[in-house]
């Protein structure tokens, strides 16, 4: 693939991305898109479980088979290395967008917030949650995690680099602050539906299941340093008391 073309086609994956991860805000939070999770209009419910579960299973599926060593050992046969991320980051977009073609709402109520202090408080847990994850993107290179950095390195043909070993902010808390984003936003609402219910403990049971794999490469990357790091640093949530985890110095 021509260096230019290469280039292009991962600025506009990283653009269909970051529209999709909008429109996923704005999905879970019934705000401002078409249709959000719950919908205008609500379908048999037995037709709606097994549909929405097999998308919540694509999706799965697509985003954790594809983040394997193996996998991509074996795609960048077929594609250029320097655009694994970001076809990764497309077809990830691309399962998300068929999510929200095809997903049928299940509105029962399972709780609601009244007041408006607790109402406030739910939005402003969610927004922290976006706030977090975009944060963490960043701490450990954002443009790399989305193909950026991959494409821009060939165009200007500077050989591409092996992501470095180091914690900082957030990381020196907890070990996957990423997905903790993510689970405020899956969980933090003021309107919790059976549909929203399903969607976010599918995601979860996602999250949950992934970050063992995850962690399994960061070993074999990182080796022993990922071990000591592992020790001392929990995985999603601080310990009351935690001392701040600053180098690696400190784990030997």
């Amino acid at each position: 693939m021509p260096r230019l073309i290469a280039f292009l086609f991962g600025i506009a994956c990283y653009a269909l991305m970051f529209g999709t991860l909008l429109y996923l805000f704005g999905f879970l939070a019934n705000f401002g898109v078409p249709r959000g999770i719950d919908g205008a209009t609500a379908g048999s419910s037995g037709a709606a479980l097994p549909i929405d579960l097999a998308l919540l299973g694509l999706f799965g599926l697509q985003h954790s088979a594809m983040a394997r060593p193996r996998f991509k050992a074996w795609w960048t046969r077929l594609v250029p290395p320097s655009v694994e991320r970001s076809t990764y980051v497309l077809l990830s977009s691309a399962v998300l967008i068929l999510l929200f073609l095809e997903w049928r709402p299940l509105p029962q109520l399972i709780w609601e917030a009244q007041a408006r202090w607790a109402v406030v408080s739910w939005w402003a847990l969610y927004l922290s949650g976006i706030a977090l994850l975009f944060a963490a993107t960043f701490v450990i290179d954002h443009f790399d995690l989305f193909g950026l950095r991959q494409v821009w390195r060939n165009l200007v043909r500077r050989p591409q680099l092996s992501p470095d070993f180091t914690v900082a902010y957030f990381y020196q808390y907890i070990r996957h602050p990423i997905y903790l984003g993510w689970l405020l936003i899956f969980w933090a609402t003021p309107h919790m539906t059976v549909g929203h219910l399903l969607f976010a403990g599918a995601m979860t049971t996602y999250i949950l299941i992934a970050v063992r794999y995850e962690e399994r490469d960061l070993v074999s990357l990182h080796g022993s340093d990922y071990v000591q790091y592992r020790r001392r640093v929990p995985m999603l949530f601080p310990r009351p008391g935690q001392r701040r985890y600053s180098t690696l110095r400190e784990l030997r």
